[in-house]
C-alpha cells in the first residue's frame, strides 16, 4: 500500500489537476463542503414552511421532505441526471449534478434537523422577542435561529460526515472523486485491489472518525457551556 502511495498519491489526492479536472480526494471534500453550505439554506427555508402555521404552506413542505428523506440518494442523482438538462436545455456536467442531489437531499435532511432545533429554543425566547416588537420573521431570524444553529453545530458536523459518505455516488456518474480515482488506479495495477480499496477504507475511516469525534467535543463543550453560563 505504500508504494501505491508513492507512485500516485499526488493523482490520489487531486485528480488530474491543473493539467486536467480537479479530482481525488480534494473534489470529495470540495463536493461535500459546498453541498452542506448550499443546503444550509434549503434547510432553513423548508424547516420554517414545516412550522408555519398555514396549512397551504405546511403541508406540501412536509410531503417533499418525507418523500426526499424516504429516497435512495441514487434514485436522486438520476432525477439530477435526467432532468436537469431537460430544465436547463443543455448537458450538465458530473460535479454540477451531484451537487444538486446533495443540496436537494441533505436539504431534506437539513430541515429536520433545524425544525428540531427551533423547537428546542425555549418558547419564552419567542414571546420575548415579540414583546420587544419583533416581528414573527425578525424574532425567528435575530432570536430564535441564532440559538438553534449553536445548539445543531453537532448535528451539522455529523451531517457533513454522512454528506462525505455520499460523495462516493459520484462514481456512478463518472464524478472524478476519490472512490472513482481508486477504481482508475486500481484498474492500472490489475493485481493489487485489496490494498487500494484498504487505502480508499482507510481514507474515508479517518476522515470521518476525526470529524465525528470533533462533533462529540462539540456537543460537551456546548453542553457544559450550557450548564455553566458564567464560563462562555
Amino acid at each position: 500500500m505504500w508504494e501505491i502511495l508513492q507512485t500516485y498519491w499526488l493523482y490520489y489526492l487531486i485528480g488530474q489537476y491543473p493539467e486536467g479536472p480537479l479530482g481525488g480526494l480534494a473534489l470529495t471534500l470540495l463536493l461535500a463542503a459546498l453541498a452542506l453550505v448550499l443546503a444550509l439554506p434549503v434547510g432553513i427555508v423548508l424547516a420554517l414552511c414545516r412550522l408555519s402555521p398555514y396549512r397551504l404552506l405546511r403541508w406540501p413542505v412536509t410531503a417533499v421532505v418525507y418523500v426526499v428523506r424516504g429516497t435512495p440518494l441514487l434514485m436522486v442523482v438520476f432525477w439530477a441526471y435526467f432532468l436537469l438538462p431537460s430544465l436547463t436545455g443543455q448537458m450538465t456536467d458530473q460535479f454540477n449534478t451531484m451537487l444538486a442531489a446533495l443540496v436537494i437531499f441533505d436539504g431534506a435532511y437539513l430541515a429536520e434537523i433545524i425544525r428540531a432545533g427551533i423547537q428546542g429554543v425555549p418558547k419564552g425566547q419567542m414571546e420575548s422577542a415579540r414583546s420587544l416588537g419583533f416581528d414573527y420573521l425578525q424574532a425567528m431570524r435575530l432570536v430564535i435561529l441564532p440559538q438553534a444553529l449553536r445548539n445543531m453545530l453537532p448535528s451539522l458536523v455529523n451531517q457533513f460526515v454522512s454528506t462525505i459518505k455520499e460523495t462516493s455516488l459520484g462514481y456512478i456518474i463518472s464524478l472524478g472523486e476519490v472512490s472513482f480515482v481508486a477504481t482508475q488506479i486500481n484498474t492500472q495495477l490489475l493485481t493489487r485491489p485489496a490494498e487500494v480499496y484498504l487505502l480508499l477504507a482507510l481514507t474515508y475511516f479517518v476522515m470521518c472518525f476525526s470529524l465525528s469525534r470533533f462533533a462529540y467535543w462539540l456537543e460537551r463543550r456546548l453542553a457544559a457551556g450550557a450548564s455553566h453560563p458564567g464560563t462562555r
